[in-house]
């Protein structure tokens, strides 16, 4: 078949959550606001917290400024359209622009995975290797460790966008997504999508796998080591020091595998029952991951409770001030 000029097609159309009555698009717009807000909000006090307190300046939690910086960035890429969407009826996207933003979406999708790989190996070389945990995660070794996760991360999403890019568009131009992504733009294609699909599918598996098998086998490393402690505290105060992360990391790949094990096995969800379930492993994380921080982890849950004992005290004297 010979292939048009992808020109055909100018612009696409996201359709955000299909089926959705118009009298709940306000609802919607005003919930995706929401969870962009907080999304924001939560992290900015990750960095704020960072940037103002000496003591979380540690591996650990330089690691969880890497992630806040991507939850940002991932939530600011696909939630403003799809709020627009809805909070002004519109729903358009221009054709480079939808390329973009796909680069960006799985992108930011596989810096997330590298940066939780960091997490796990930060627990296991402190658990499992403490002796040479502070010999090999110096800072100067996670900052280039961190700045190569980034880096590393731009090639699978960048072959993808090129060798989606050029294919010819001449039909629908209707996505049914809130954001554009591969599978969603590649659909539309007026050719045969599997020499396309398929390392796109190998790269995404790549991306997921690799770094959870690494997780799988730090923390299987760890529940050994700490099963063999006599001492029951030390079990408890060594297991506590890596279940924050432990709680971050599941709320990202448990979800996914069990949408992709789902898939395999034969079991398919409707339309927008799918898409809802993407947008919920897609943006809960980077709203619920700060809240995660401040009360699991205990230097930010104390370095929280400092700034907001600081602001109380100088509110109360400047109350006690005015009224003398």
């Amino acid at each position: 078949m010979q292939e048009l000029n992808h020109s055909i097609v100018t612009e696409f159309i996201l359709t955000g959550f299909p089926g959705l009555h118009p009298e709940y698009h306000g609802l919607a717009s005003a919930v995706l606001f929401f969870v962009y807000f907080l999304t924001v909000t939560g992290n900015a006090v990750i960095f704020f917290l960072f940037a103002t307190d000496r003591s979380l300046h540690k591996p650990m939690y330089f690691i969880i400024l890497n992630l806040s910086a991507c939850d940002i960035l991932f939530s600011t890429t696909t939630l403003p359209k799809i709020i627009s969407k809805y909070w002004f009826q519109s729903g358009s996207i221009s054709f480079t622009a939808c390329f973009v933003q796909m680069y960006f979406v799985h992108y930011l999708g596989s810096v997330n995975s590298n940066i939780l790989f960091l997490m796990a190996l930060d627990r296991y070389l402190a658990i499992c290797h403490p002796l040479r945990y502070r010999l090999v995660f110096k800072d100067s070794t996670i900052c280039i460790l961190s700045c190569t996760a980034w880096i590393v991360a731009k090639a699978g999403p960048l072959m993808v966008v090129i060798r989606a890019y050029p294919l010819p568009y001449c039909a629908s131009n209707i996505i049914n997504h809130c954001y554009c992504d591969h599978i969603g733009i590649t659909m539309l294609a007026c050719t045969n999508r599997a020499p396309y699909g398929v390392p796109a599918f190998a790269v995404a598996m790549c991306t997921l796998l690799g770094p959870l098998a690494f997780i799988i086998f730090s923390y299987c490393s760890i529940l050994i080591t700490v099963l063999k402690m006599a001492n029951l505290e030390g079990r408890h105060k060594t297991l506590s020091t890596c279940s924050t992360q432990l709680i971050v990391i599941s709320l990202y790949y448990l979800p996914r595998c069990l949408v992709y094990l789902a898939s395999n096995v034969g079991i398919t969800f409707r339309e927008d029952a799918r898409i809802v379930i993407i947008m919920l492993y897609s943006l809960c994380p980077p709203m619920f991951n700060p809240f995660i921080y401040c009360l699991r982890a205990k230097d930010m849950k104390e370095s929280l409770w400092k700034r907001f004992n600081r602001c109380s005290i100088s509110q109360k004297a400047q109350v006690s001030a005015i009224s003398n």
